[in-house]
C-alpha cells in the first residue's frame, strides 16, 4: 500500500540498514551485536524480495531494533506501510513509547523525511465519548450504587492486560474503590484525555467499570454517531491510515485472520514479534461460545431496546440450558447431533426472527424505541442478536468438520473450572489457512521470536502459519493441501550468550516418570536438595497450579528460604519480590514460563517439574492431533511434542538473561533423557551443557551461591 506522502527517495538515496542500525543502537548507548545486524539485513532482504522470513533471535539479540530499523527504512523510502504486531498490550506499549520513537528519531536525519508512527488497538480499548455523554442506554443489570457503599470492584486477573503495578493491582489500581468511584473518575478523565486509550489511564480501572464507557465495533454507531468528530477509535484508525509504521497486537491480527481485514490499514509488510504465540491468538479470536445465559442476554437487549417479541428466543434459551446440562459427552468430533443440535437450531431460527424485527425500517417497536438505526439501544440489541445468530448457525451447520466443538460444565472438564453455567464452544480445527490467506496472502511476513526452530528446524512452526515445508506444497500439520506454499526462509541469528559456558541443563534421570499425582515424594526431595544447594534463587515452573501449590507448601515446611507461589499476590508484585531478594524462590505455572525477565543472582536455578505436554483433555489440540493422524502424519509429534518443545525453550530461556548470568535448568522428568522424542525436545532448548550427574549439579549451584 503506497502511503500518501512526499515522494519516496530513490534507491541511491537510501542509506544502508547497517548504518541506520548503528545510529539507533548508539542512541540507546548500546554496542554492536552481530546477530542483530544479521537479522536487520535478513529482514531488509525479505521485505525487498517479498519472501516471507522466519527469524529466531535469541535472548539478548535486540530483535526489536533488528526489525524496526529495516521497517522504518522501507516504509519511508519505498512509501509502503508496515504493520508491526506484538503478543501483548504491554509489549505493544514498550514498542510504541520507547523503541520505535527512538528508532524514528535516530534515523530521521538520514531519510528523506521524518517517519510517521501510529498505535492501533481493538475498538473496546478506547473510551466512547457518546457513551460517556449518556448516548447509550445502561446495562441490563445495575451498573453501580451511587452511594458507593456496596459494589466493590474485584481485582483484575494479573495476566489479563499486562502492566506493572503492585499490591494495588493493575498499574497501582486501588481495588478497594467502588465501581461508582471508578466510573466517576472515568467520566472526569474523558474530558482530559487526548487519546481515550485505556492504557493511558494510570492507575487503571476494572473491566466492569471500563465497559461502562466503551463499546465494541458491533455496538458502534459509525458514521451516524453525533460525536464522530471526537471519536477516539476512529481517530486512531485515521492516524494508522496515514502512518508509515503501525503498531498493533496479535489480538488484532487474530480478528484480521478470521476474515475481518478492515481492522487493519492496508499494508505491504507485516512484522509479527513473539510469533510463537500467533496460532493460539488466531485460534482464540475465532473461538465462539453459546449458553443459555448468552441467549438470555441477547433476548433482554432485543426486548428492552428494540421492542421485539422475544418469547420464542427466551424459550429456546431455556431449552438449550436444559439440554446442555444433560448432553452426553463433552466433545463432539462428528459435530452436534440429536437433541443438542436441534436445540441449537431452534436458537438460530429464533434469533433470525428477532433480527428481522430489529431492522431499522420496522416501526412500532414499543415504548421508547425510535425506529432509527442510529439509536444506540437498537444498535446494542442488533449486535448481540446478530452475534448470537452467527454462533448458533455455525454450531448447528450440517458440516462442522472445519470446527472443534466441545462442552464445558460447571467446575468440570476442560476450561470448566469456575464456570457457573454449561457452555458450548466452537474453535477452528486449523488456522494455518486463515493465517496464510488473510495475513500472509497479500503482505510480506516477517515472523520472529526467541523460539521458532523446534527440534532444530523451522518446518514445524512454518506449517502452523500455512507456509508448509521449504520448497514443498503447503501440506502437513495444520495446512491445506490444495495450495502451494509461499516462498519463505528461516534463519537463526543466535544469541550473544554462550549457553554452553553460562548454564547447565540437568535432567534428573534417576527419578520415576511423572504420573497423575501433582508431585511425588522423590520430586519433592530433589527440589529441596537443589534449592538448598542454590541458596534459594529458584524459579519453579510447574505444569499445573496443583503441582506448584503442593511444591510451595512442602518447601515452606522443609526449608528456611522464602517461598512465593503464584496466586499469593499480583504476578508483577511476586516477580518484583523474587528479583529483589536472591534468597527467595517463586513457584508458578504458565504465566511464569514466558515473559519473566530476572537477570542477575536472583534466578540461578530454573526448575521444570515435567515435560509440558498439553492437557490430554484439551479439545482443540486433541482434535488437531487426530486430524493429522487420519491424514497419515504423526499427531503426537506435530501437536503435543511441538507444544512441549516451545514451552521448554521458553521456560529454559528464563535462566540466562544477561552476559554475566550463570545457573542451572533442572528438568525433573527422566523422559527428557530416555524417550524417543527426547532429542527433538532438547534440540529446541538453549544449548546448555548437559548432564544427569546429581552431585555435579549440586556442587555447581553451591559454588554459585558462594
Amino acid at each position: 500500500m503506497t502511503i500518501p506522502a512526499d515522494a519516496p527517495a530513490t534507491s541511491t538515496d537510501v542509506p544502508e540498514v547497517d548504518d541506520l542500525l548503528d545510529l539507533a543502537v548508539g542512541a540507546l548507548g548500546g554496542g554492536r551485536r552481530e546477530g542483530q545486524h544479521d537479522m536487520a539485513r535478513a529482514v531488509t532482504e525479505a521485505i525487498e524480495s517479498g519472501e516471507h522470513l522466519l527469524v529466531q533471535a535469541g535472548t539478548g539479540t535486540g530483535k526489536s531494533l533488528g526489525y524496526l530499523v529495516p521497517a522504518v527504512r522501507h516504509a519511508v523510502s519505498a512509501g509502503e506501510r508496515v504493520v508491526v504486531s506484538t503478543a501483548t498490550l504491554a509489549l505493544q506499549r514498550q514498542v510504541i513509547t520507547r523503541d520505535l520513537p527512538l528508532v524514528a528519531e535516530a534515523v530521521a536525519p538520514r531519510l528523506s523525511r521524518e517517519p510517521r508512527i501510529a498505535l492501533l488497538k481493538g475498538w473496546h480499548n478506547y473510551l466512547c465519548k457518546h457513551k460517556v455523554g449518556g448516548g447509550y442506554p445502561g446495562d441490563d443489570t445495575t451498573l453501580f450504587d451511587l452511594s458507593g457503599a456496596e459494589d466493590h470492584a474485584a481485582p483484575e486477573p494479573p495476566s489479563t492486560r499486562g502492566g506493572s503495578g503492585g499490591g494495588r493491582g493493575r498499574r497501582g489500581r486501588d481495588d478497594t474503590a467502588s465501581l461508582a468511584d471508578h466510573v466517576r473518575r472515568l467520566h472526569a478523565w474523558a474530558g482530559e484525555t487526548d487519546s481515550g486509550d485505556r492504557d493511558d489511564l494510570v492507575p487503571g480501572v476494572p473491566d466492569k467499570a471500563w465497559r461502562q464507557v466503551s463499546v465494541t465495533a458491533l455496538e458502534c454507531l459509525g458514521g451516524k454517531c453525533p460525536m464522530l468528530a471526537e471519536c477516539f477509535p476512529d481517530q486512531a484508525r485515521a492516524a494508522a491510515r496515514e502512518a508509515d509504521v503501525v503498531v498493533t497486537n496479535h489480538a488484532m491480527l487474530g480478528i484480521a485472520a478470521s476474515g475481518n481485514s478492515n481492522v487493519l490499514p492496508e499494508h505491504d509488510v507485516v512484522v509479527v514479534d513473539e510469533a510463537h504465540e500467533l496460532v493460539d491468538r488466531v485460534t482464540a479470536s475465532a473461538t465462539v461460545e453459546l449458553s443459555a445465559a448468552s441467549v438470555d442476554h441477547a433476548a433482554r437487549l432485543a426486548r428492552r431496546h428494540g421492542g421485539a417479541d422475544t418469547t420464542a428466543l427466551e424459550d429456546a434459551g431455556t431449552a438449550l440450558g436444559t439440554v446442555l446440562v444433560t448432553a452426553p459427552g463433552d466433545r463432539f468430533p462428528r459435530g452436534l447431533a440429536g437433541e443438542l443440535r436441534d436445540a441449537v437450531g431452534v436458537v438460530r431460527d429464533a434469533a433470525r426472527a428477532v433480527l428481522s424485527e430489529l431492522k431499522p425500517e420496522k416501526q412500532d417497536r414499543g415504548p421508547g424505541a425510535s425506529g432509527n438505526d442510529a439509536d444506540p439501544g437498537l444498535k446494542l440489541a442488533q449486535g448481540a442478536v446478530l452475534q448470537l445468530f452467527e454462533v448458533a448457525e455455525r454450531m448447528a451447520a450440517e458440516d462442522t468438520t472445519a470446527d472443534v466443538l466441545w462442552l464445558t460444565r460447571p467446575d468440570s472438564g476442560w476450561g470448566g473450572f469456575g464456570e457457573s453455567v454449561s457452555r458450548l464452544h466452537a474453535a477452528p480445527l486449523h488456522v494455518a489457512g486463515l493465517i496464510r490467506t488473510n495475513l500472509l496472502g497479500t503482505a510480506t511476513g516477517v515472523l520472529t521470536s526467541a523460539t521458532l526452530a523446534l527440534g532444530g528446524t523451522f518446518d514445524a512452526i512454518a506449517s502452523t502459519f500455512g507456509l508448509g515445508r521449504q520448497g514443498a506444497a503447503a501440506g502437513g500439520a495444520g495446512s491445506d493441501d490444495d495450495a502451494e506454499a509461499a516462498a519463505w526462509k528461516g534463519i537463526d541469528v543466535g544469541s550473544p550468550f554462550d549457553y554452553g559456558k553460562q548454564g547447565i541443563c540437568y535432567i534428573a534421570r534417576h527419578l520415576p516418570a511423572p504420573g497423575r499425582e501433582p508431585t511425588t515424594d522423590a520430586q519433592l526431595d530433589e527440589i529441596a536438595e537443589l534449592v538448598t544447594a542454590a541458596g534459594g534463587r529458584t524459579l519453579g515452573l510447574f505444569s499445573s497450579r496443583r503441582a506448584a501449590t503442593a511444591a510451595a507448601e512442602a518447601m515452606r515446611e522443609r526449608l528456611d528460604v522464602p517461598i512465593l507461589a503464584q496466586g499469593d499476590d499480583q504476578l508483577p508484585t511476586l516477580v518484583r519480590e523474587f528479583a529483589e531478594d536472591p534468597a527467595t524462590c517463586l513457584f508458578g505455572t504458565l504465566s511464569l514460563w514466558q515473559g519473566v525477565d530476572v537477570p542477575g543472582p536472583s534466578c540461578q536455578l530454573v526448575l521444570i517439574d515435567r515435560i509440558p505436554f498439553p492437557r490430554p483433555d484439551d479439545p482443540v489440540k486433541a482434535a488437531r492431533a487426530r486430524a493429522i493422524e487420519q491424514a497419515g502424519g504423526n499427531g503426537f509429534m506435530a501437536v503435543s511434542a511441538a507444544h512441549a518443545a516451545l514451552l521448554l525453550a521458553q521456560g529454559a530461556g528464563r535462566l540466562i538473561r544477561g552476559t554475566g548470568d550463570r545457573g542451572v535448568v533442572a528438568v525433573l522428568d527422566p523422559r527428557l533423557a530416555t524417550a524417543r522424542y527426547a532429542s527433538f525436545l532438547v534440540r529446541s532448548m538453549p544449548a546448555f551443557w548437559p548432564t544427569t550427574d546429581r552431585g555435579l549439579v549440586r556442587a555447581a549451584l553451591a559454588r554459585l551461591d558462594t
